[in-house]
């Protein structure tokens, strides 16, 4: 094989000897990833996105409260602030939840995994919209990345 990399852990090493903070984040992170996954699986069956979203939003309330006053006791928090925060955060994620149950059904699995992965650009694009980021080098080179292998994934295969 030459110079060729043999396994995936040759194209992007990782240095796994970090403390066990990043560890617990990475542990969340595959938690997320996999409960995503999990959760988009069982949305391909979905009749009705907005009722569906709408009563797994509902669910969430007693758990998200709970953990909310027990993790910002010193937390300053006004009126207005946490109505903005519910009504932005409700409001993006819902629309962003009914919008990807309305397109499942419509997309493979892998497909819609492969979709998923555009999810960064988004949010940097927001980032460079709203918050006045810096659109650098790296920036577009690793958007451009995901949307090519993301194209390559969602296109259909020619016989």
């Amino acid at each position: 094989m030459g110079n060729s990399p043999r396994r995936t852990s040759d194209l992007a090493p990782v240095d796994w000897n970090f403390g066990c903070a990043r560890r617990l984040g990475v542990l969340d992170a595959v938690c997320a990833g996999i409960s995503w996954g999990i959760y988009s699986l069982r949305g391909r069956r979905v009749v009705d996105p907005i009722v569906t979203t709408s009563d797994n939003f509902l669910r969430t309330v007693p758990l998200t409260a709970a953990l909310s006053l027990i993790s910002i006791p010193g937390a300053h928090l006004t009126p207005s602030g946490v109505y903005l925060a519910v009504v932005s955060g409700a409001l993006a994620s819902g629309v962003g939840y009914i919008l990807w149950y309305a397109a499942l059904p419509l997309l493979s699995a892998t497909q819609a995994a492969a979709v998923q992965l555009s999810a960064p650009i988004l949010a940097a694009s927001g980032a460079v919209l709203f918050l006045g980021e810096q659109i650098t080098f790296r920036l577009v080179g690793s958007g451009a990345a995901i949307l090519c292998g993301v194209s390559l994934a969602v296109q259909k295969r020619r016989a």
